[in-house]
This record gives C-alpha cells, structure tokens and sequence, in this order.
C-alpha cells in the first residue's frame, strides 16, 4: 500500500503544467466572485462560474496525469467529474450579452437555457446511484450503466448535443458582439474604451479551441485512435486560455455601459441592399440639419472626447431620437463618422497651420478631440484617405 501511495502524485512535465495552471486559474475566479460581491455586476459572477467550470473540466487530465488511475485502480472519481459543457456554453453567451447589453437582467425564463445540462446532471447522479447499488461495485472502476448505457448511448448522444450547441451559441453571441460594435457607433463619438476587443479575443479563444476539439474528436473516432498524450495539448491550451481569460476578466471595466439606454430607433440613410437613398430631405429635417451644422462650426463640440448622442441632444434641446435621424439622414452618416469628421478636418487645419512645430501629432488629435493614438490613426485614414504621417509630408 505504501508502494502504490508513492505513485501518486507524479509531478511531470505533464501534470505540472496543469496543476499550476488550474490552481491560478482558481485563484481568479475566486478573485471574480470577490469583485461581484463588491460592484454587484452579473457579468463577474458569470465569468467566475465560466473559470470554475474550465477548470474543474481539466481535472481528470490533471490527476491522470498524476498517476491517480494507475495507483487507485478502482477508483470512482469519474462517476463524479460530470461535463458540464452543456451549462458552460450558455453561460458564456450570458457573459457577453451582460456586457454588452445595458439593461441585462438574467430573468427566471433564462433558466431554459440550461435545461439540457441540469437534464444531463440529473442522469449521471442516477448513474451513480444505480452502479453503487449493485454488488461489486467497490471492486470495479467503471459500474454496469457506466460500461453498458453511459458509454454505448448517453456519450455519443452528449457529444452530439455539445458540438450542435456550441455552434448556434456562438452564432447568437457573435451577433450579440457585432450589434453591440454598431449600436456604440451610434451613440459615442469616441469607441476605443468602449469597444471590448478583450470580448472579441474571448470569443476567437473560445472558438478556436471548439474548432480544434472538433478536429481532435473526428481524427481520433475516423483516423487513428489518439493517445493521452495526444490528447494533452488540447487540455493544456484550454489551462492557458484560463490565466488569460481570467486576468483580462478581472482587470477589464464590464460596467461602462450600465443606465444606458440603446433601445431608440436608429434611421439609416440606406436601403436594405446598402446603396445610399437619394430622396429628398424634408423642410424640416433640412432646417434641423442646418442647425446642427451651425451649431458645430460655432461651438465646436467635437472637441470634447466624451461627446455622446446623450450629451448632443441635451445641447441642441433635441430628443436622441430625432439628432440620431437628423445626422443618419440628413449627413448619411453614424454618429462616431459625423463628429469624427470634424475632428479629422479640426486636426487638418492645425497641420496646415504648421502647429506641429510646436505639438505632437498625437498632443494636435488630443486637441481635437481624439482620446486615443489608435482610434486616431483608424479614422484619419477612414476619413481622410491616408495617414495623419502621410498627410503631414505632403503639406
């Protein structure tokens, strides 16, 4: 018995990397669940859950690489390391759309979206229930239901539902991403703090890791069947994935869209097929169209950074709706392109005027109204068809 105690556990160049990479991801999301009990925001409790369940996932790897199986030969423990796949996906569409949807609420009918797991759940705890009634039970690994409708039915069939189920949550949540992109561009004139690139590497993180589970899974049943050690990467990247998910979870503001609201209609100065409409502008929307523009020559308001659709209207005395139609379909243009336009003609004029003699190209885009070198660069460029550097050797 002391012999076989020995054995486990085995720090290797497998299980360390694991074992390491797990404990630290268990560290964040207790981190997570800190910061939800401070800042009562939904979305750091729902990523907390996400890391446990990452983690908890790469358990059997962990203590098998360990040596746990070969030392314990009839051990139980799989009976209760249960895939919790079919509750992870949703939970990872609820985290972006908490994020990215203002006035989120997870609501009682939420629940159906985990309906398939708790299911799934329910079925391993009656697994166990019935394998450890039946009679030799201690002196076997793997029980009857186990070896004979767990492994012959319900992990095809699980495998199946995960893969289909993961592929439409994905979808929902990179739609979710993209309104959430187009909505912020109607609302802010400056998006750089705003548009969560940490959601979208999030996503291709997670994508990516599916895509090669998938490609994983079809050489080992169609190809050759894939050893642990082959199998390892797959589970090392995912303990990987973890530490980053955690530490830009945990650093990154999800609150900066909480009290807003983006439920207003939104004209646009486009057909369905996207071709620009040409039809003419009301008297009145012409009329409120020159305001708006005088009201951007003189007062300038461009120039402040924060500058949203809120603040606009409250200057213009106008509601939200009615600037979001006038610049949608009297400039053809978002709200980001309509102030951003000023900013990139406001940056021209100083650079014609040779200010860069005694600014920073960057210091001149502050002035402007810029926040940020990146989000200068991209829109210079989008507006003015070449870059700030280019623009200033050409004068």
């Amino acid at each position: 018995m002391i012999n076989l105690l020995i054995e486990f556990p085995s720090f290797n160049v497998y299980s360390t990397p694991l074992l390491v990479l797990v404990l630290q991801g268990l560290i964040f999301a207790f981190l997570l669940f800190g910061k939800y009990r401070k800042k009562k925001s939904i979305s750091y409790l729902i990523l907390a859950c996400i890391l446990l369940i990452t983690c908890y996932h790469r358990t059997t790897y962990t203590i098998g690489f360990m040596d746990w199986y070969d030392t314990y030969r009839n051990t139980k423990i799989n009976y209760y390391l249960i895939n919790l796949e079919l509750i992870l996906v949703p939970l990872i569409y609820f985290y972006v759309k908490s994020i990215t949807v203002s006035d989120f609420r997870f609501k009682k009918q939420h629940i159906w979206h985990f309906i398939p797991g708790i299911v799934y759940f329910l079925l391993k705890v009656i697994i166990l229930a019935y394998d450890a009634s039946q009679l030799g039970f201690s002196e076997t690994q793997n029980g009857y239901l186990v070896q004979n409708f767990e492994w012959k039915y319900v992990a095809p069939f699980h495998s199946m539902v995960s893969y289909i189920q993961m592929i439409v949550y994905l979808v929902l949540t990179l739609q979710l991403y993209v309104a959430y992109r187009k909505n912020i561009q109607q609302y802010f004139s400056n998006t750089y703090t705003l548009e969560l690139n940490w959601i979208r590497n999030f996503l291709l993180i997670y994508t990516a890791l599916f895509i090669y589970d998938i490609g994983q899974t079809m050489v080992d049943i169609s190809i050759t069947e894939l050893s642990w050690m082959q199998k390892w990467w797959l589970q090392f990247l995912n303990a990987l994935a973890i530490i980053y998910i955690g530490i830009k979870g945990y650093m990154t503001d999800t609150d900066k869209l909480k009290g807003l609201d983006f439920n207003i209609t939104i004209a646009s100065p486009f057909h369905s097929e996207g071709i620009k409409r040409e039809l003419p502008l009301s008297e009145e929307l012409q009329a409120s169209r020159q305001m708006v523009s005088d009201y951007f020559e003189l007062e300038k308001p461009y120039l402040d950074p924060d500058l949203n659709l809120n603040t606009l209207s409250r200057k213009l005395k106008m509601s939200r709706s009615q600037v979001s139609e006038v610049i949608n379909e009297g400039f053809g243009k978002n709200f980001n392109d309509f102030v951003n336009s000023y900013r990139v003609e406001a940056v021209k004029q100083m650079l014609q005027e040779g200010k860069q003699e005694q600014l920073s190209l960057l210091g001149i885009a502050y002035d402007c109204g810029f926040n940020s070198k990146a989000t200068f660069n991209r829109v210079f460029k989008k507006i003015a068809h070449t870059s700030p550097t280019e623009f200033v050797n050409s004068l």
